[in-house]
This record gives C-alpha cells, structure tokens and sequence, in this order.
C-alpha cells in the first residue's frame, strides 16, 4: 500500500457535516444535531463540495436535497466508513486486551488447581481473546518464548532465567501415585523414608525428566540411590500403568481433581515437597493481552491467598 502521493484531496472530517445534512435534509437541521451555527455547517459542506469539483446537494428554500451525485457519493462512502468504525473499534478492543491471543506453554496438568481455575476464569471473562495451550518441556517452551513462539509459559520453581521476568504464582503439595491395592495406599500421608525401596516409574515426555530429577534429589544420598525407569508413554497412560501396579511416580496437588480406576494419591509431607509454580515471559513483550492475562492471574492469585488465610 502506498500513501497517495499528494494526500487525500478533503479533510475527512467535513463527512460528518455532509452526512448530516443528508439525514436531517437541511442545514439548519444539521446544525443543531451537530451543536453548531447554521452558517458553519454551510460553508464547511459548500469547501468540501468545492474541494471533490461536485455539488452534492440542490439549496432551496425549504432546505436541501441531494443531487444525482450526492446520491452517489453517499451510497460508495457510507459502506466504507462504516468498515472504517468497526476496524478502529476492533483496533480499540485489541490495545484494551478484550481481543487478541495469549500463547501459553504448560508442563503440568489442566485437571485442576490454579492453572486450570486462571483459564477457565479468564475465558469467561475475556472471551475475545484467545489462549493458544502448549504442552512440552521446559527448555522448548523457553525457546519458544525467547523466539516469541509463546508468550508465556508455566514451569515449576522459581529461580531468575536469564532475559526473562520470572513471577511466582502459587504452590502444589507434591503426591505420591500408586495403585489403590500398593501397601502403601493405606497410609494418609507419606515421607521419603517410606519410599526410598520404592520402584519409580516416570514418562520419556514432559514433565517426566523434571520428575526423575525430582526424585534423585529428593532419595539419593551416599547410602541409597532409587530405582527410577523411564517409559515412552504420555502421563495419562503412565497413570493408568501405575494404577495396574508397574511401579509408583510423583505428581502435582492438580491431580487430585482427576479420577483414574485403581489409582491412589497420598501426600508426601515434608514442607521441601511444596512446590512453586511461576510464569515466565519476555519483559519486552509488547502484546497488551499478555499484560492483561498477567494482571488478571496477579488478582487471581491474590483472592485464593486471601481466602486460604482466612
């Protein structure tokens, strides 16, 4: 698109003097719909005519009406200011956040917790703007935001990442899966000392390595080192083979909210296994969904601290 090379031959906002000349059929009608003198609104109309080289109404004495061409006119330029309303509202919409997208990565599940809750809120209260949910790893995911291929992405921890704002949003009891027949199923809670002969199972995807690391810090000492195996399943099939009894696994509080058969789901008890949950994303991001998507999980976050408070 080029500009026109000597700009546009009227002043776009005599239109309104035009328009509402039409719609009244008169200037004086005009003028005081427009809040103005009738003397104005003639010699504006009269310029914008003299500026196009074509008169668009017939003058009487009973007021005016529009020529062949003011016919014309009118029926090619309403089309395109009306196009020209919704593309600025649009446009409006968009830099208040009420449209847009917001591409967010995940390693953790939408079964429930905070994620979840912050989602579904925010669809129902900004139902323009579109959330894009990628799953993967930690180190895709920071890729893809450095790349601007995500705009913000939810890791466990909270310690600084270079180049990125790094905010803590809320915590998770870690718990232990095993299935419902697993001696270990009749205990309430559990600690790591009831598990340190325990055969671990974790998935090749994320956040499976994340969770064999997990484990490794939390079991391994000079005495003991557990016996983690990796599967190539996703975490909904890991989760149906640990409830058949193949082994037991580690997963977020978010997982209670989520009914497998056979399946059981015991907290471990120690304060070290609460784990941060923060959000991640480019401090130059200038996608003004993305600062409303933040703002809106900050008050989110801020309700559920002050109610468990209470």
């Amino acid at each position: 698109m080029r500009w026109p090379a000597q700009g546009l031959p009227f002043d776009m906002r005599a239109l309104r003097y035009v328009l509402a000349a039409a719609e009244q059929m008169s200037f004086s009608g005009a003028a005081r719909a427009l809040g103005m003198k009738v003397s104005s609104v003639s010699r504006r109309v009269r310029d914008f005519e003299n500026d196009l080289g074509i008169s668009l109404f017939e003058r009487t004495t009973s007021g005016v009406r529009l020529t062949n061409a003011g016919c014309k006119f009118l029926d090619e330029i309403i089309p395109v200011l009306q196009m020209a309303e919704v593309i600025l509202q649009r446009a409006g919409a968009a830099g208040r956040a009420e449209e847009g997208m917001v591409r967010v990565g995940i390693i953790t599940t939408l079964g429930g917790g905070f994620l979840r809750e912050l989602i579904a809120a925010y669809r129902q209260c900004y139902p323009g703007v579109h959330l894009g949910i990628v799953d993967g790893g930690r180190r895709n995911h920071l890729r893809a935001i450095r790349s601007r291929q995500l705009d913000i992405a939810f890791f466990t921890g909270n310690a600084p990442l270079a180049g990125c704002d790094v905010e803590e949003f809320w915590r998770e009891r870690v718990h232990v899966a095993m299935a419902v027949h697993h001696p270990l199923a009749s205990s309430d809670v559990l600690d790591w000392p009831q598990l340190r002969d325990e055969y671990f199972i974790v998935s090749t995807m994320e956040p499976g390595p994340e969770v064999h690391n997990y484990i490794v810090r939390r079991v391994a000492d000079y005495s003991a080192y557990p016996e983690v195996s990796y599967r190539p399943v996703n975490a909904e099939t890991l989760m149906h083979m640990v409830a058949i009894g193949e082994g037991i696994t580690l997963v977020s509080e978010g997982w209670t909210n989520m009914t497998y058969p056979d399946l059981a789901l015991r907290p471990l008890t120690a304060h070290e296994d609460i784990v941060p949950f923060s959000a991640v994303w480019l401090p130059s991001s200038d996608n003004p969904a993305l600062r409303r998507f933040l703002s809106f999980a900050r008050e989110l976050a801020s309700r559920r601290l002050n109610h468990r408070d209470q």
